[in-house]
């Protein structure tokens, strides 16, 4: 094992925990999380376990509600469109928000302008961030030189602009590593997601945070929120998105709305099993994204924005996806002048080996404005 100079810091302290220190005071707290499937809660060993354990045992007076809308295999460019409903509305004093392994392999001007978004769609009012940064295989190599990785510096980036408190705790398990505290295939038995060890560690990384901020020297300083957001590093962000009402899309085929009862975390699809069905719609913004049920048996697709070329999708379909189950966007269009656009949409049959149905589940087609 290659010693890690020591410039790398696990923690980043830039602001306080105000709204979470009030929120104590009150006696109820509502903790919410942001993240992959190395966040989500589904299997009950990841790190928000350990923390949120910690939290209890600390506070016992306190009521504590937890808001996990973390979805394995998602990215913040799916989390921008999903805010609103699983985070916002929910009105969590501190979100924890964790993409730094999710979107390693988005190209980096879409990952840039997907977190600044979704961050200040977050501190739109003032609300406590912090920023989680998890491991993969492919972020050894750098961090081993010294270097933060490109998904990790490109977060810190965000995070100096807006005065976000960051743990890097795939750095806090890695050094565990090196002094013989942890053992790699305890703290990754599947070369990327912890069980309970390698969950512990990263939570103690965290909890090693809340302990400082929370107990031994809280402050009250709070990151800007609201009118005092200072201007977005890029214009382009996607702070303002929305998403088309089923009402608004026009159909030719055997199309039905239906509830959803397949994933937690969508309500609706538009839903379809034949391909040559269309959908037309209009919108007004300067990018556009669809999202799906995906999987194995999932279509394939055409489209064209305002007339112009159509362009074909060709979706890979990982093993471990299943005939269905991953909540998957598809970004459409992100630099079109802003005004007015159209979009046609039309199921096609999918040509590669491991497409096995021709069924399309639309959850959205969400607008960058």
């Amino acid at each position: 094992m290659i010693s890690m100079p020591s410039p790398l810091l696990v923690h980043q302290l830039r602001s306080g925990l105000p709204r979470l220190q009030r929120a104590l005071a009150a006696g109820v707290v509502r903790l919410g999380f942001l993240g992959g499937s190395i966040t989500d809660q589904k299997t009950g060993a990841r790190w928000p376990e350990p923390v949120l354990a910690w939290f209890s045992a600390t506070f016992p007076q306190v009521r504590l509600i937890v808001e996990n809308a973390a979805i394995g295999a998602t990215g913040s460019d799916l989390a921008v469109f999903r805010a609103a409903r699983d985070t916002l509305s929910r009105d969590c004093d501190l979100v924890f928000v964790e993409y730094a392994v999710n979107d390693q392999g988005t190209p980096p001007v879409q990952r840039r302008r997907s977190r600044e978004g979704l961050l200040r769609q977050l501190l739109a009012e003032p609300r406590d961030v912090v920023l989680v940064y998890t491991f993969m295989q492919e972020h050894h190599a750098d961090m081993a030189a010294g270097r933060a990785p490109a998904s990790v510096a490109d977060f810190e980036t965000l995070a100096s602009h807006y005065q976000l408190g960051s743990v890097w705790v795939g750095l806090h398990a890695l050094r565990e590593v090196e002094i013989g505290l942890l053992r790699w295939e305890e703290w990754l038995p599947d070369g990327l997601h912890p069980e309970h060890r390698g969950s512990l560690s990263y939570a103690q990384a965290v909890i090693a945070l809340l302990q400082r901020e929370l107990l031994d020297t809280p402050r009250s300083n709070a990151a800007p929120a609201g009118p005092a957001l200072p201007p977005p590093l890029d214009p382009f962000c996607w702070q303002n998105v929305s998403q088309i009402p089923y009402a608004d899309i026009a159909r030719t085929g055997p199309w039905t709305e239906r509830r959803w009862g397949q994933l937690n975390w969508i309500d609706q699809v538009l839903h379809c099993t034949s391909p040559g069905a269309t959908l037309t719609t209009r919108f007004n913004g300067r990018g556009l994204v669809a999202a799906f049920d995906f999987g194995a048996t999932s279509a394939e697709f055409r489209w064209r924005i305002d007339g112009g070329e159509w362009q074909l999708s060709e979706r890979e379909r990982p093993a471990w996806a299943g005939p269905s189950g991953w909540f998957r966007p598809t970004i459409l269009a992100e630099d079109l002048a802003p005004g007015p656009h159209t979009l046609d949409f039309e199921t096609t049959r999918g040509v590669r080996s491991d497409c096995i149905g021709c069924t399309t589940d639309l959850v959205f087609f969400g607008v960058i404005h």
